[in-house]
């Protein structure tokens, strides 16, 4: 199955920890941790390498886990036509667009302020759109909610969002070649047991944070007998401002081989 090319891209503690707490979303921010706020020379520089298409995060990054979502009205147009892929011609088209900021969310938690519509872009985010990755099962209300706000969809999986058929229809029906992935917990264990991450980035900065329950680098299921870790090569290691390390690898062989 085609698919664009995936790079994950993490900031982290020496101890593996990617916020400082279980209910702390750093995308908002957090004084405690280093670089909050500061995008770093490491995420400027594998922009400037490899120029994605589309920022890829996981619906953790905005609501976190139990939070309670605002009710939407009933959906009021037809099932068939909500549950089939939703874009809008006039976004790519539209002067000075760049990409889009893709946001995997089945269960339609998120309620959107941000939306890279005329008015609505995030700050140092213009021309990036929003576009959301569902699943046959997501609500009703939400795909509609979604149209509403002009906001495109893609449906991708049954239960929850198919990853790997979700990055196709990112190819073949928006062009999408890269992919850079910035949710290195959930979404980035799910993209690299599935198979589909070609490059691991991690910014290591100088600092523990410890924990039990802190979300942790690719958090995933753990092994199964017949599967092996994911192999990486070393491209690179290079110190960054305030002592942080970033490190580079190529992945050349992927999980879930058999044990010979």
């Amino acid at each position: 199955m085609k698919r664009p090319e995936v790079i994950v891209y993490a900031e982290s503690s020496v101890d593996g920890r990617i916020t400082v707490a279980p209910d702390v979303l750093l995308l908002f921010g957090d004084d405690r941790w280093p670089s909050a706020g500061d995008p770093s020379e490491a995420l400027a520089e594998l922009r400037r390498l490899h120029s994605p298409q589309a920022i890829l995060e996981g619906s953790g990054s905005f609501v976190p886990p139990g939070g309670e979502s605002d009710p939407l009205p009933p959906a009021g147009d037809d099932a068939v036509v909500l549950c089939a892929d939703t874009l809008f011609e006039d976004i790519p088209s539209r002067p000075g667009f760049r990409g889009w900021f893709v946001v995997v969310d089945s269960g339609g938690r998120i309620r959107w302020y941000y939306t890279g519509e005329p008015g609505r872009e995030a700050p140092g985010s213009e021309g990036w759109h929003l576009l959301v990755l569902v699943s046959s099962a997501t609500p009703r209300d939400y795909l509609a909610y979604l149209r509403r706000e002009h906001v495109p969809y893609l449906v991708a999986g049954d239960e929850r969002v198919d990853l790997a058929l979700a990055l196709h229809k990112l190819k073949t029906r928006l062009g999408v070649e890269c992919v850079l992935c910035t949710s290195p917990g959930k979404l980035g264990g799910a993209l690299l047991r599935a198979g589909l991450v070609d490059e691991v980035n991690i910014l290591w900065l100088p600092f523990v944070v410890g924990g039990k329950a802190t979300p942790t680098l690719f958090e995933s299921p753990d092994l199964a007998p017949g599967e092996w870790p994911v192999r990486l090569s070393l491209l690179s290691v290079q110190t960054c401002a305030g002592g942080s390390v970033w490190q580079r690898h190529r992945v050349v062989e992927q999980a879930g081989r058999e044990a010979k």
